[in-house]
């Protein structure tokens, strides 16, 4: 009886041991959910502009006009500072913001995604290495439920940022014809692209093919923003193809033939692909 009694508190005791080695690793290899929560996100400045429920300025300088107020837009866009802008290669890129209840009590901490449509090359946005001009409706989106006039109150604060994809459901890649385009003069806005957002390189092909049978690609300039442009030599021949090329990741998509025979200026295109 007693080398039982003996034998049970020895395995007893060697349980014990193994749940508290267990303890000690499971609490020396948890992860923080504060780095989990933080983890990609950088601290930035955020302002805000024009009316306190509205787009800021209407179109701005990445050349979307009044696209910024409406949907997939809907106001939820920003004017970058000189990082951001990228001398208006950053038209089109997509971030997530947020407050902290730390920084002000209106703030939900929730982040909100924004595209950058327009440029802040002054004032408070050169104050940082990376400043958020939020429209007013971006702003405010920010705050908790019914706090957003408190949130833009405040006017200047800290943030939290980091780049995301851009999606864009049930709306397609669009070329907006800049009114002064010809036969020999071709320019467009770009709009919705998804993934990456931004755009690194355009190329134009015409209808006429090489004697290889291969697309001869021209490559535009950009103009301004979101603008790009080709100035031909010789009368353009419709329709055009166009390659989009993303600043950020290398990926490549061709529109084929997106701008059609009889075009026009001032016309929207869209095309049946975009980046995925």
């Amino acid at each position: 009886m007693a080398a039982t009694n003996i034998f049970s508190s020895l395995l007893i005791f060697l349980v014990f041991i193994s749940y508290l080695s267990h303890l000690a690793f499971a609490s020396k290899h948890k992860r923080s959910p504060t780095v989990a929560d933080d983890a990609g996100w950088s601290p930035a400045g955020a302002t805000w502009y024009g009316s306190p429920d509205g787009a800021g300025s209407d179109g701005g300088a990445c050349g979307y006009g009044s696209a910024v107020e409406e949907p997939p837009f809907s106001s939820l866009i920003a004017a970058g500072g000189p990082s951001l802008f990228s001398s208006g290669k950053g038209c089109g890129a997509c971030y997530q913001v947020k407050c902290s209840e730390n920084e002000n009590t209106a703030c939900s901490g929730q982040p909100v995604t924004v595209v950058i449509t327009d440029e802040c090359p002054g004032g408070p946005c050169l104050d940082e290495s990376a400043h958020f001009d939020l429209s007013g409706t971006a702003f405010g989106a920010m705050a908790l439920p019914d706090q957003a006039g408190a949130l833009r109150n405040v006017g200047r604060m800290q943030i939290q940022y980091r780049r995301v994809a851009c999606g864009y459901p049930g709306t397609n890649l669009t070329f907006k014809v800049d009114l002064g385009s010809n036969a020999y003069y071709f320019a467009a806005v770009i709009e919705f692209e998804d993934g990456d957002g931004d755009l690194g390189s355009v190329d134009l092909a015409q209808a006429s093919p090489s004697l290889s049978g291969t697309d001869q690609w021209l490559p535009m300039q950009q103009s301004w923003g979101a603008d790009w442009k080709l100035n031909a030599g010789s009368p353009l021949q419709a329709p055009f193809s166009i390659r989009l090329t993303s600043l950020s990741s290398g990926k490549t998509v061709v529109a084929k033939d997106v701008i059609p025979l009889g075009w026009q200026p001032g016309a929207s295109y869209q095309a049946l692909v975009n980046f995925h």
